[in-house]
């Protein structure tokens, strides 16, 4: 993750504010994935503080940019960590950990889901909320048909990469992967999963929830055209 988020507070403060799609979809995918009791919950990644004022629980995040943990500690308790480091935690601490619009700003994401498998107790939860990759893919794009049907251009979403893209005066760098690399970089982590494709397709959003659990394995099928995921962890 890149370390100037600082310099970039402000663009973000007005990205969430004005943009109401948080209101209308992301926070309600989030409050659907996440767990009635959270128990020890941390929002990885949580900005100025919007997702912890929504959750409203005994919930702490953590975050690289102080100026903007300064605003999110109105909410809660908040730390200062480049993701996806969290050697400062312990292990199996965690009931809960979720992170919205967090995942492609993540260089190694091998390593994120090891921290949280790492931290998270068994039988607890993780829940992520995305863009699907195939929205955000370098060289991805709407384009007409002939007949002036509106399609995408999938560009080289196949292909692991990152792109830079304007934030305010700054720049932000994205990470992309296939859905498929991420769903099994997540399985293989803990090493058994249980993957549900959930019919229900939300304005391109991807979004998934890992839980620890024992039970036994099934398989997972690495479905690039799936859009929404639950994923449960043994």
């Amino acid at each position: 993750m890149d370390d100037n988020w600082d310099d970039l507070a402000d663009w973000w403060i007005r990205e969430v504010r004005d943009d109401q799609e948080y209101e209308s979809d992301v926070h309600l995918i989030l409050l659907g994935l996440l767990p009635d009791d959270l128990g020890v919950a941390m929002d990885l990644g949580c900005g100025e503080g919007q997702g912890m004022r929504l959750v409203n629980s005994d919930v702490f995040g953590c975050d690289l940019s102080l100026e903007l943990l300064r605003r999110a500690g109105a909410g809660g308790r908040v730390a200062q960590a480049k993701l996806p480091d969290l050697r400062w935690l312990g292990d199996s601490v965690l009931d809960t950990a979720y992170a919205v619009y967090l995942l492609d700003l993540i260089e190694d994401h091998d390593r994120f889901f090891a921290e949280i498998a790492r931290t998270v107790k068994s039988g607890g939860c993780l829940v992520i909320v995305i863009n699907h990759p195939v929205f955000t893919a370098p060289g991805s794009a709407p384009f007409a048909d002939e007949d002036g049907e509106i399609l995408w251009r999938w560009g080289r979403y196949f292909l692991e990469g990152s792109s830079t893209e304007p934030a305010g005066e700054g720049q932000v760098e994205f990470f992309h992967r296939p859905m498929a690399e991420l769903l099994n970089s997540a399985k293989n982590t803990v090493g058994r999963a249980r993957i549900i494709e959930r019919p229900v397709y939300l304005k391109g959003f991807n979004f998934f929830q890992i839980r620890s659990r024992r039970e036994s394995f099934i398989p997972c099928p690495g479905n690039d055209h799936d859009t929404n995921f639950r994923i449960l962890f043994n």
